[in-house]
């Protein structure tokens, strides 16, 4: 762990021959053609046109690896030294596909770019440093190969994603985003700030103790959570709706149930019954008002028709905890 984070054990890129460093080169364009495949796999169901670009991507990085391996072959024969960016201290490294995926096709685009700027810009830091000339004349082609690669990254885009495209997989991505994380966060939200208002108020009023009404309020966010989070992602496999993984909907709800009940039982760790209870009444406005407003945002819901329902919906709720809490 240590060595990965310090680079002990790395090698120094000036330490590296010419068949090192043509090695490394093939290793890098074999790995930059599994990420962009990795890249086309995931893609492929709501963007396909954006997979065509990187399986087309891929494919040119297959190209140029095997232009590589033939010249180490005409260079220095069949055996090619295993050497990998891990190896080299200071070389660039490339983010795992699971790490870049989930971000979006916007993301996964920029990567790409990255990927390639990274390269072009490292073989040519690697030219400066380099006084062989056989060396540098190497380093240099490299560098004109992934200049090539960014522009065909940007002509394939234009071939495969054109403007109309790229708006519908934008609109393809809000959409996913807001099935598998506004929706059920959104729900999660509401039933966590207002069906736990009238537990929360009836123990406050009932037993005037903070303390108590705290751990009351903690039990009751905690246990929507885990109950609303559950429900949500077992009742719903995504595969048919379209609403995305399970697991992501189910933590999306419960998270938001108990961050929904929790923010006004926290304030009831203050001791002072009054002013716990301004403070908890302060932040059930500010939440109710959130709720409105992530509908209005979200799920276009007009602002005064979300702020009404909302509003009403949690001022009943409220004002039943009070009475039960004083009956």
């Amino acid at each position: 762990m240590l060595s990965r984070v310090f680079g002990f054990g790395r090698r120094p890129f000036s330490s590296l021959s010419e068949q090192e460093i043509l090695a490394l080169a093939i290793s890098s364009e074999e790995d930059d053609a599994r990420i962009y495949r990795s890249y086309a796999e995931g893609l492929q169901v709501d963007y396909p046109h954006s997979a065509r670009m990187f399986e087309e991507m891929a494919a040119e990085e297959d190209r140029h690896r095997a232009l590589l391996i033939e010249l180490h072959r005409k260079r220095f024969g069949e055996h090619i030294p295993l050497i990998r960016r891990e190896h080299v201290k200071g070389y660039y490294e490339r983010k795992p596909d699971w790490l870049v995926r989930p971000l979006g096709i916007d993301k996964v685009r920029q990567q790409a770019e990255q990927m390639e700027r990274q390269a072009q810009l490292f073989y040519l830091e690697a030219v400066k440093r380099t006084s062989d000339a056989s060396t540098r004349k190497l380093l240099g082609d490299l560098a004109a190969a992934e200049q090539n690669h960014e522009n065909l990254a940007h002509k394939l885009e234009q071939q495969y994603v054109p403007g109309d495209i790229r708006e519908e997989e934008a609109a393809t991505e809000r959409r996913q985003f807001i099935l598998t994380y506004v929706q059920p966060g959104l729900a999660g939200l509401m039933d966590g700030s207002v069906s736990t208002l009238a537990p929360i108020f009836a123990a406050a009023f009932a037993t005037h103790d903070t303390w108590q009404t705290f751990l009351v309020g903690l039990s009751a966010s905690i246990g929507a959570g885990i109950s609303m989070g559950f429900t949500e992602a077992a009742h719903d496999d995504g595969k048919l709706s379209g609403r995305g993984s399970p697991l992501k909907r189910g933590l999306a709800n419960g998270i938001m149930t108990s961050l929904g009940g929790l923010g006004h039982a926290l304030p009831y760790l203050i001791p002072n019954f009054w002013t716990a209870t301004s403070v908890a009444a302060a932040v059930v406005f500010v939440e109710l008002w959130a709720i409105a407003f992530i509908q209005n945002r979200y799920m276009e819901t007009p602002f005064l028709r979300a702020a009404f329902q909302v509003v009403l919906g949690g001022a009943l709720v409220f004002a039943a905890g009070v009475l039960i809490g004083n009956a």
